[in-house]
């Protein structure tokens, strides 16, 4: 039954009221129950207008057939958060069904569309989750069916129970097609010829029907619907539970279908109790370390983190681990430089419990991952207290030291891993050069982890290997904090050191408690910042961390080391920071020996003889794009005027030389 007559259209509700939390609801009566086939209950209209979620394409076009004009908008019955990329992907993968489906069911999607016969549309937001069919005939007659059923066989062919229902008459038939006219103009795209034409795979984003919408209006704002986080959560939880389930049920046969059997059930359920055992087993090896900023505690293990240390346990922590810093002043080699880089990676090390939760609100928003990297990379001449190093960070941290031994690294180990062990590092230790090439690189490229599971806690993983990882490539160098050494101890010397033991026997957690607790303070407005459309920069946590660390520790000492400092994003990735050792070797070469070095002023070329094919491989993968490097077997080729200003040298032969 229509409403009544003073119940207002949604176009005649003001704006404030529509947005008030108020339901636009039809009271309707109960007048009697039909059997029909979904051809009679649509017999004898000419036009259609429908709004549809989960459609089935084959019936679409049965029902197309009877309509000599129609217009349909698709909506998407997955739960999504409608921001660009979902928005961009559905649309792609909706317009892709349609011509396939269209084609097999020989029906002319583009003619129809140039005759105005046909019109679609696909939803770029959820402003409706309707399914209604509004149908006229020439003779005038309106009718208006509505319910659970989407526009597929499966809804209207009597094989499942469906919630249908119809409306005849003026008064129902212009409320609803009101309905259907706001959401077309709120929130839909046209699939235009050209987006059937064109839009074939992931390339052609002008033929996608919301580009097509930007080329007419000149500006879109696309805002992701942010009340759909915990619906999309829970979907995820589903499938990631579906998941587990599926490793421990029987086959199916070759039509698909499972048996199940009291038996099999039983089977199921002792095999899940062992799954859960060896979980646990795991759980207990590797700490779990939980920062809850939504409650704002810190859990180890389960139990709560005091994060208000005593000042005299945070001043002992920091004074052993300034004693351990300056404990490389014996080594030889670049001392400086060593300790800038070991200050610099504990700074991403302790705030790496923080990085999955920024990186779970990047993908949400569509913003840039690099700039929270959980990968790092310590790598370098053996004797450089590499191991003890990490060992003494993770003492820090959680009071205890934890390492993957280097034969138990692969992609599937450490992502099991990363699933099961939460905030602490994982520290892969010794890793060789073929290990780090069959597994590390895969792994580090895959930035999709954790995405689909929205998973929040998960750790970084570090890993320390010598000098035979000759060469990291910049798909690893811009997705991983690196640390390359190049300063140690002899064999007689390292024996005789008790630093190490004395710092790490009488380390506390005092000093990463403190920092966990501002960093908590300053993570979520982070989080804010990510959130954002504009160009701004991301925010840098790396920045954050160190002005954190920087004030504690000035709290505490009145004359800091000089390695205690400042630092940013640039710190760390930078084409001077990332291309470090490349600059020392070809400054080093010069040096000493620059007939290894062609100056090509005629071409404005730099030419230089590494010596050796893998060294000039390594070389090559440091230097950035901008010097437009080529190689040749152990040459290496560099645009000139950028090779000196990267480099920092002339490059000017004298006389002597030649060139």
């Amino acid at each position: 039954m229509p409403p009544d007559a003073d119940t207002l259209s949604i176009f005649d509700a003001a704006p404030d009221e529509r947005a008030s939390g108020k339901l636009d609801v039809v009271r309707a009566e109960f007048a009697e129950a039909q059997t029909l086939s979904w051809e009679e209950l649509f017999a004898g209209y000419t036009e259609l207008f429908a709004i549809t979620y989960s459609s089935g394409m084959d019936f679409i076009c049965a029902l197309l057939k009877k309509f000599e004009k129609a217009e349909i908008i698709f909506g998407f019955d997955e739960v999504i958060s409608y921001s660009l990329q979902e928005i961009m992907a559905y649309q792609l993968k909706t317009v892709e069904r349609l011509r396939e489906r269209a084609s097999k069911n020989k029906l002319d999607l583009i003619a129809r569309i140039d005759d105005g016969s046909l019109r679609l549309l696909v939803a770029r937001k959820q402003l409706s989750h309707e399914k209604i069919y509004i149908l006229r005939a020439e003779d005038g007659r309106k009718r208006v069916i509505m319910g659970s059923a989407n526009m597929s066989h499966a809804a209207f062919s009597g094989s499942q129970r469906e919630n249908i229902c119809y409306f005849d008459g003026e008064r129902a038939f212009d409320w609803y097609h009101d309905c259907f006219a706001y959401l077309r103009a709120q929130s839909a795209d046209d699939i235009t010829r050209e987006s059937l034409l064109l839009a074939d795979d992931a390339e052609n984003v002008e033929a996608i029907p919301v580009a097509q919408t930007v080329k007419i209006q000149k500006a879109l704002v696309i805002e992701p619907q942010i009340d759909a986080r915990d619906d999309i959560r829970f979907i995820m939880d589903v499938r990631n539970l579906a998941k587990k389930f599926s490793g421990f049920l029987p086959a199916p046969d070759k039509k698909g279908k499972i048996l199940l059997a009291p038996e099999t059930l039983k089977l199921t359920r002792h095999r899940l109790e062992d799954a859960n055992i060896q979980e646990k087993e795991l759980r207990s090896e590797y700490p779990q370390l939980r920062v809850d900023l939504e409650n704002q505690c810190v859990t180890l293990n389960g139990a709560p983190l005091d994060l208000c240390p005593d000042v005299n346990e945070t001043a002992r922590d920091i004074a052993l681990f300034m004693d351990y810093m300056r404990g490389y002043e014996k080594f030889h080699g670049d001392v400086a430089m060593m300790q800038n880089r070991y200050y610099e990676f504990a700074n991403w090390f302790f705030v790496t419990p923080f990085l999955a939760q920024l990186r779970n609100m990047a993908v949400f928003y569509n913003q840039n991952l690099l700039p929270y990297p959980v990968f790092g990379l310590i790598y370098g001449q053996s004797k450089a207290g590499k191991t003890s190093f990490l060992e003494t960070l993770l003492k820090m941290m959680i009071g205890q030291k934890t390492k993957v031994a280097a034969p138990d690294f692969t992609r599937t180990s450490i992502e099991g891993l990363k699933r099961t062990v939460e905030g602490s590092p994982i520290i892969v230790d010794d890793l060789t050069q073929n290990r780090f090439a069959q597994h590390a690189i895969e792994t580090i490229k895959n930035d999709t982890f954790g995405v689909e599971e929205r998973l929040l806690y998960y750790p970084a993983v570090v890993i320390s290997a010598n000098e035979d990882v000759k060469a990291v490539a910049p798909e690893v160098i811009r997705r991983t904090v690196i640390c390359r050494v190049q300063a140690g101890l002899t064999n007689t010397e390292l024996m005789k050191t008790n630093v190490v033991r004395r710092v790490q026997r009488n380390i506390g957690t005092a000093f990463f408690r403190e920092y966990t607790r501002r960093m908590m303070d300053a993570i979520p407005a982070m989080l804010e910042e990510l959130k954002s459309d504009d160009d701004a920069a991301a925010p840098d946590v790396l920045a954050v961390s160190s002005e954190i660390m920087s004030a504690i520790i000035h709290e505490h000492m009145s004359e800091p080391p000089s390695f205690v400092r400042a630092l940013t994003l640039e710190d760390y990735f930078s084409e001077k920071v990332t291309g470090s050792h490349a600059i020392k070797t070809i400054r080093s070469a010069w040096k000493i020996n620059n007939k290894a070095f062609v100056v090509d002023k005629k071409f404005g070329q730099l030419r230089y003889n590494s010596g050796q094919v893998w060294e000039a491989d390594r070389i090559l993968k440091e230097l950035p794009e901008d010097l437009e490097a080529l190689k040749s077997r152990e040459w290496i080729i560099m645009d000139l005027d950028k090779a000196r200003e990267f480099f920092g040298i002339n490059f000017r032969k004298n006389r002597f030389f030649g060139g």
